[in-house]
């Protein structure tokens, strides 16, 4: 039989129970913070604005997103990561933020809302002998977007493996093309140009070389098991740039993308027959 002084206490304790129950109750739920897009916070809780915030949604500006890298930022816009660093005035280019804005056009390009990159006429166009003469006649003018793409889609690409395609082209699943080989097949430059990414810190990708071939195309070699050639280093046409492999990949394949100014096409279209 419980005592007088248990009784009081189990009232006491329930008394306080519902009490803070009521509490609850009746204050409302407050939200969580939304952090500023824009900005970030300090420790004094002061939003701050990140670097080139001012550029946000302007043509050849770029918002970082969650996840994103500079190499990723990079071969989306057909641009090479070094470059971008030194455009954004970057001094540990492994360090960007979420909201961050970056160039990713070139200073003084040209870019049209459509994203196209119209680079302007520079004075080696002309000639010594007739160069002062022509720009009395007439005012050098910069391309315009539909003759920059005409000329650009005379560009052809060289097979860079001998094996079959196992995966097409698609834009939603498959950036690219994938060709089947064995360990160690080689891996050939499409083209002339120059390697502005080897490494592995692209997600998704294992192994990979990333060659720029002009201001229009970039080509894009994943899941290699070895790399033969280094940063800045000038290739030509049907060079062995790697051997592949299965690099962060279900099987041994070469993983082949095209980029026209960034954008993925099916590398098909571009490709020589075989």
């Amino acid at each position: 039989m419980k005592t007088r002084f248990a009784r009081i206490s189990e009232w006491t304790l329930s008394l306080m129970v519902l009490a803070a129950l009521a509490a609850c109750s009746s204050s409302p739920r407050q939200p969580a913070p939304v952090e500023d897009r824009m900005g970030a916070r300090s420790a004094s809780g002061e939003v701050r604005l990140l670097p080139g915030a001012e550029n946000a949604g302007k043509p050849g500006y770029y918002t970082v997103q969650k996840g994103d890298t500079l190499t990723r930022i990079g071969l989306d816009n057909g641009q090479a990561w070094r470059d971008l660093a030194r455009w954004n005035n970057l001094s540990n280019p492994d360090v960007i933020e979420v909201g961050q804005v970056l160039r990713v056009a070139p200073p003084g390009a040209a870019v049209e809302t459509s994203g196209v990159v119209v680079r302007p006429v520079t004075s080696s166009a002309a000639s010594p002998a007739n160069g002062a003469a022509s720009a009395a006649k007439s005012p050098a003018s910069a391309p315009n977007a539909s003759t920059t793409a005409a000329a650009a889609e005379d560009f052809s690409f060289a097979w860079p493996a001998n094996g079959q395609v196992v995966a097409g082209f698609d834009e939603a699943k498959n950036k690219g093309i994938d060709i089947a080989g064995k360990a160690g097949d080689p891996v050939l430059a499409a083209a002339d140009g120059q390697v502005v990414y080897a490494g592995a810190g692209l997600r998704g990708y294992g192994n990979l070389i990333i060659v720029k071939h002009n201001n229009t195309y970039l080509t894009a070699y994943a899941h290699n098991q070895k790399l033969l050639v280094k940063e800045d280093q000038k290739v030509r046409r049907g060079d062995k740039i790697a051997e592949m492999g299965s690099s962060d990949a279900d099987r041994v394949k070469l993983h082949f993308e095209v980029r026209r100014q960034g954008k993925p096409v099916d590398p098909s279209k571009y490709l020589a027959a075989r």
